[in-house]
């Protein structure tokens, strides 16, 4: 099950998918868009906060079959990690691709979301729709010790901003391996699909 980033689509990980039926992995492929990106429904303000995401990241999950393994990049990871706190039952094992798990400082989580607004005028995004990506609490990174499913950690060389993250999940989580992409940025599964996908098939091949 994959989870896209913020200003982002489903198509973002057709190269990942792609390597992934060449090497033959024998697993389904499910992506997906989040409200207000690619194919999905674009809402009114008001309906882009984290149940909402939620909320329809659990119906994915529950049409696709569960347990699931959640690949998700960015908020899309961050989207994950939290439905593993939600609905463990559901989930399988998580990759977690230039992931963050949110903010305890609350003047990061203010940085975090003005660049988030700043990014929101500079692509033109539904109105309303930056909500999807802004942190209200420290929810997730408080509660990451009572994630259980084995997790891969896949971030790009260059990603500083992101590397910082796999120290905290491997502090948290059952990091199974954590992989870096040389000569990637934060687009890492984008760029450099076949080595992504080559990380998850290892990982999925380990379970």
């Amino acid at each position: 099950m994959y989870t896209h980033g913020w200003i982002d689509d489903s198509t973002a990980w057709d190269g990942v998918i792609a390597a992934m039926i060449d090497a033959d992995s024998g697993v389904e492929h499910v992506a997906w868009d989040l409200r207000g990106h690619g194919k999905s429904d674009v809402p009114p303000p008001g309906e882009y906060t984290r149940d909402h995401a939620l909320a329809d990241l659990a119906r994915v999950v529950e049409e696709a079959g569960t347990p699931a393994v959640l690949v998700g990049h960015s908020l899309g990871g961050y989207l994950s990690l939290a439905h593993a706190l939600v609905h463990p039952e559901q989930v399988r094992a998580l990759v977690l691709v230039a992931a963050g798990p949110g903010f305890r400082n609350d003047e990061a989580r203010e940085q975090w979301n003005d660049s988030v607004d700043a990014s929101a005028a500079k692509f033109q995004v539904p109105e309303g729709s930056e909500m999807i990506s802004k942190h209200i609490d420290s929810w997730v990174i408080d509660n990451l010790d009572q994630i259980t499913a084995p997790t891969l950690v896949i971030v790009g060389e260059h990603d500083k901003r992101f590397a910082a993250s796999a120290a905290v999940f491997e502090k948290y989580l059952d990091v199974r391996s954590s992989v870096v992409i040389a000569d990637a940025g934060h687009s890492v599964h984008k760029k450099h699909g076949a080595p992504v996908a080559k990380a998850i098939a290892e990982f999925l091949e380990g379970l």
